[in-house]
């Protein structure tokens, strides 16, 4: 029996493909460090990062996974976060770092993906998205202005949180990279599918 090809154009998709075209709009809105910008970024940073998780939600409730929505998902994704990370780094609210730590580990296991995409398509893995939970929260903490409507206490309070949540992205966008470096090796010693 043939399995039923599911198409490419569905709701999950396109809105990925929205998340990927907000990303210049993002950074345009973050290239000057002002509060109302901060605001702005902020704002589209949030939508951008909710739609990821409703993409998700479409796509397992409905069986619209499909390969071009994991790739494209992930795609999306890193260049959402590393557009948040050097913008950070560049108005000097992240370390630089951890930014180039983040852009290496981002870059070299979706480049990874994209190779292993001939045997298997790598799904990510729980550790994969605590660290995308936890960088997306960290990031948009460190870009929204406490201070304009938060007492000074409660502000710091509330960026050194956002910090802490960058320390543990850091640790499972580290141990995740390790998971997928040995899954890759697995798919790699299989042999080729007739």
């Amino acid at each position: 029996m043939k399995e039923k090809r599911i198409s490419n154009l569905n709701i999950a998709n396109v809105l990925t493909v929205i998340r990927l075209a907000l990303v210049p709009v993002f950074v345009v809105s973050f290239i000057e460090d002002t509060d109302p910008r901060r605001w702005l970024a902020w704002g589209i940073f949030a939508i951008a990062a909710f739609t990821d998780k409703l993409d998700g939600h479409y796509a397992r409730k409905y069986n619209m996974v499909t390969n071009f929505g994991k790739l494209a998902d992930s795609i999306a994704d890193k260049a959402l976060i590393i557009s948040g990370l050097l913008l950070l780094s560049w108005h000097g609210r992240l370390w630089w770092w951890m930014t180039i730590i983040f852009i290496v580990r981002e870059l070299g296991i979706t480049l990874m993906r994209m190779f292993m995409v001939k045997k298997k398509v790598m799904a990510a893995g729980m550790g994969g998205k605590i660290k995308m939970v936890a960088q997306s929260f960290g990031i948009a903490g460190l870009i929204l202005p406490w201070h304009t409507f938060l007492p000074l206490t409660i502000a710091d309070l509330l960026v050194t949180a956002s910090y802490a949540l960058m320390g543990i992205a850091l640790v499972f966008a580290i141990s995740s990279a390790v998971e997928y470096i040995v899954e890759a090796r697995k798919i790699s010693s299989q042999p080729e599918a007739e």
